[in-house]
């Protein structure tokens, strides 16, 4: 086979993802790589919010595909022989001739925060300002400390880390994977359980994106593929599609294996933190679609379609 072409952003943790990537179908078998750099719409546009990207771009899937969708065009494209992802920015519809042949071993799912003080989320004083992009950190936030203030913060890892440390945050949230991934693990003040922050759909897992009519590459990366990391992200992603959500929609969700059985836990917030609808539901490993879609429409009867609809969401209870 000849020397296969990774295509990842340009960020030090995509980077980091991509290279791991690289090094694991190395260890196949010598297998030679070249990672190829590829500007998203995201990147170009870091200090805009994504709201705002999402409007320029015309995306529809909730601000997602603007970290991904130039990697796709050139895996179509035949630029690239994969791309690598964090499957938290992956839309939950993807291109036609394209295929995850991979979704390897879940990192830590969970958000952490990082405080200048080495406070934890409890101990913050009132008022004090934490900074994050995530509409879905930022409602769960306001739901369990309304008297702090929330504020968007855009940027790579070291970029948030930066500013923090420059004082203009008092803590910041960042994703336990990519701060582990970065060897800035020191840096964590608190990680934040499912009871405090609900993670983003895929938080914490990497996909390889192939294309379809590829069949040798999609076999080599195969052998990279964890089936309970599959399971876990496939529920996720599932109940994100019942609800129609994206990252314009104050969601969380956390699936795991529990007993033999495939425990998912979400919940749906408004933007202000004051309402929520938050559910658990149980199923089998062998259906985690089924999983997630029964879970989407539990949430939905228990108030999720009132939030979602406020969120400019059109949903219909099934």
């Amino acid at each position: 086979m000849s020397r296969l072409r990774i295509g990842t952003r340009g960020s030090t943790l995509a980077l980091w993802q991509a290279n791991h990537i690289a090094d694991r179908l190395a260890k196949l078998g010598g297998v030679e790589t070249e990672i190829i750099r590829i500007r998203t719409s995201g990147d170009r546009m870091q200090s805009a919010p994504v709201a705002q990207i999402n409007e320029q771009i015309g995306a529809e899937s909730g601000g997602k595909g603007i970290f991904i969708k130039e990697l796709e065009d050139a895996l179509l494209e035949d630029k690239i022989d994969l791309a690598v992802h964090s499957m938290k920015d992956v839309p939950t519809e993807i291109p036609t001739g394209l295929a995850f042949g991979a979704i390897t071993r879940r990192e830590d799912p969970r958000d952490c925060l990082v405080s200048r003080s080495g406070r934890s989320l409890k101990g913050l004083p009132p008022g004090a300002r934490i900074g994050t992009s995530s509409l879905r950190r930022q409602a769960q936030l306001r739901h369990n400390r309304p008297d702090l203030e929330a504020v968007d913060l855009r940027g790579n890892v070291d970029t948030r880390l930066k500013k923090l440390d420059a004082g203009e945050f008092d803590a910041i949230v960042l994703a336990v994977a990519g701060v582990n991934r970065l060897g800035a693990t020191s840096r964590v003040t608190q990680i934040m359980n499912a009871d405090v922050m609900l993670p983003a759909v895929g938080q914490g897992a990497l996909g390889i994106e192939t294309r379809a009519d590829d069949p040798s590459t999609q076999a080599l990366v195969a052998t990279l593929d964890d089936a309970e990391s599959r399971a876990c992200v496939t529920a996720e992603r599932a109940l994100l599609h019942e609800l129609q959500g994206g990252c314009q929609v104050p969601l969380g969700a956390w699936a795991r294996l529990l007993g033999g059985e495939l425990h998912l836990e979400a919940g749906v917030f408004s933007a202000d933190g004051t309402e929520s609808a938050r559910r658990e539901h149980r199923g089998p490993v062998s259906d985690p679609s089924g999983a997630g879609k029964r879970l989407g429409q539990i949430l939905l009867e228990a108030g999720a379609a009132r939030i979602l609809r406020l969120a400019g969401r059109t949903v219909g209870q099934t």
